[in-house]
């Protein structure tokens, strides 16, 4: 199959410290923090998975300890505590307004999760990133979107983004009915949500649902993301069952059970 190169294109870092400027939960187990301030000027993103590192301070109160730009590049106080960090997708970005959202699954006791559940206006956190955006071709024949509810803000902006037109088949893993959301496309959406129903996260649903499909013919591209261990399958479908040629997918671990603060960016192919 004729592969789709995305293309990338890079951004400047910039570390910033922002405040809170509202709180809404949307699902019982998924909020929505609003970010504000003067750092955010210059901030910019383009693609679904643009995603930034969250800098969490040691305090409610207290301001996060970021790099900071040295000549060679990004620099950290060896005398400093070491910062606390996660990936999060960017939400909205919305310019005119000085504001940035970020959507937090609420699943414990981790730093982001255990930070959002209890974030009120004014809070500090820091922000950097993101480092570029992978823009994927437009006007393919087909474009396949799934993942767990780390996936979802990733996944509504794939749908928000898509053009008229476009055929896309999305499959969203969640823990039952009541963290479904409503998503909006101007495209042609084939949308199916997985209910866990009491099962763990990082199971079989989302391989089975892509494994099920039958895709139309022509060119396209898929982009899945959840746990690392349940992508692998995934992975290796779409490269040696449906043949899709490197360029034409996306398979990134967001978390991995029983890791913290795993990075998504250094993964086994396999």
């Amino acid at each position: 199959m004729t592969a789709a190169a995305p293309e990338v294109v890079q951004y400047d870092l910039v570390p910033r410290v922002l405040r809170v400027k509202a709180v809404r939960r949307l699902t019982p187990r998924m909020v929505r923090v609003t970010l504000a301030g003067p750092d955010l000027a210059g901030f910019r993103e383009a693609a679904p998975a643009d995603h930034v590192k969250l800098f969490f301070p040691d305090d409610r109160d207290g301001v996060p300890n970021m790099p900071k730009l040295g000549p060679e590049g990004l620099e950290r106080d060896p005398n400093a505590p070491r910062p606390t960090f996660r990936d999060y997708t960017v939400r909205e970005y919305r310019a005119g307004a000085g504001e940035l959202d970020i959507d937090f699954v609420l699943h414990g006791d981790g730093p982001g999760s255990s930070w959002a559940a209890g974030a009120v206006e004014g809070n500090a956190v820091g922000v950097l990133g993101p480092r570029g955006s992978v823009l994927v071709p437009k006007g393919l024949d087909w474009y396949v979107v799934a993942g767990d509810e780390t996936a979802l803000p990733a996944i509504a902006r794939w749908l928000e983004q898509a053009e008229e037109g476009e055929r896309i088949y999305a499959f969203v893993e969640v823990a039952d009915e009541n963290e479904q959301l409503p998503l909006v496309s101007k495209a042609d959406v084939r949308l199916t949500w997985l209910h866990r129903a009491g099962a763990p996260a990082g199971g079989a649903l989302l391989h089975d649902a892509i494994a099920a499909l039958v895709l139309p013919e022509g060119d396209g591209f898929a982009w899945v993301a959840g746990e690392a261990g349940a992508l692998k399958p995934i992975r290796r479908h779409l490269r040696d069952e449906r043949g899709l040629h490197r360029d034409a997918y996306d398979v990134d671990g967001y978390w991995k059970r029983g890791e913290e603060n795993f990075d998504h960016h250094q993964q086994d192919e396999d």
